[in-house]
């Protein structure tokens, strides 16, 4: 149940009062000013350093894991952004998944200027835990000036590790089953993928918020890839929903498939 994911971050962070580590004994972050694309977009990325054997999480963070929150509110001649999340890792700590990375992470950030002519400048209140034998709350505040094009080599690396769309890993077809359950609805996709690599994880992201989704399973025969997922929305109980806003992540150890969309069968 969701109540009992969040009682397991919560549980963890609670041990930290009797610890010596702070944030900055495992955490650096910065912002790095990247380029301005064709079509007037300006990339810029995080990129958090983190201690050996620390590691951060996806924005699925799975059973256990902390999703990272971010607000943009004190930038200057900013629209909106667009994050480009490179693939993540899966970690089995005691029975318990969570995803995420290791180590180091830089996390591509496209953002769309209200001006584009004029400069922008980016300021982010980054909240996020960090983890390894114990977890940390951690928050950084950091700021960068666009207007320059520096720190490409970084970014254009992390974009060409994000996960491959379904069409280029060979997916040649998805449907997907919903049934109702007491509390919301069971969903079931059978995907003709090829192998991604044993284990393979699947994990399944709604567009609307406040819905919790369980880790799926996922067994294989052959070509076809079947996962399947309860998800609970607010108020508990079956609701509609919305098929093109469903993504599904394929992570594999050395591969992540991105299926956009879940249609019927």
């Amino acid at each position: 149940m969701p109540h009992q994911t969040r009682l397991a971050a919560l549980l963890c962070l609670a041990a930290l009062p009797a610890q010596a580590l702070t944030q900055d004994d495992v955490l650096a972050a910065r912002l790095l000013s990247g380029w301005q694309t064709d079509s007037g977009t300006r990339m810029a990325a995080l990129e958090l350093a983190l201690a050996p054997g620390w590691k951060t999480y996806w924005r699925s963070p799975g059973e256990a894991g902390i999703p990272p929150s971010f607000d943009f509110s004190a930038s200057r001649n900013v629209r909106s952004v667009a994050f480009h999340w490179p693939r993540p890792s899966v970690f089995d700590l005691n029975g318990v998944t969570t995803i995420g990375y290791h180590d180091h992470l830089v996390l591509p950030i496209e953002v769309t200027p209200l001006d584009p002519a004029m400069p922008v400048t980016l300021r982010a209140t980054v909240d996020l835990g960090v983890c390894k034998d114990i977890c940390l709350p951690a928050s950084v505040t950091l700021t960068t000036d666009l207007a320059r094009d520096t720190d490409a080599a970084p970014i254009r690396a992390a974009l060409s590790d994000m996960p491959t769309p379904a069409k280029a890993a060979g997916l040649t077809g998805i449907g997907c089953t919903l049934d109702p359950i007491s509390d919301g609805l069971r969903l079931t996709a059978a995907m003709a993928l090829p192998d991604q690599g044993s284990p393979e994880t699947v994990v399944f992201e709604t567009a609307t918020n406040g819905v919790w989704v369980s880790p799926a399973t996922a067994t294989r025969s052959g070509p076809t890839l079947t996962a399947t997922a309860d998800l609970v929305p607010p108020d508990g109980a079956p609701f509609a929903l919305d098929r093109a806003g469903v993504t599904v992540t394929v992570i594999a150890e050395n591969s992540a498939v991105e299926v956009k969309g879940c249609p019927a069968p």
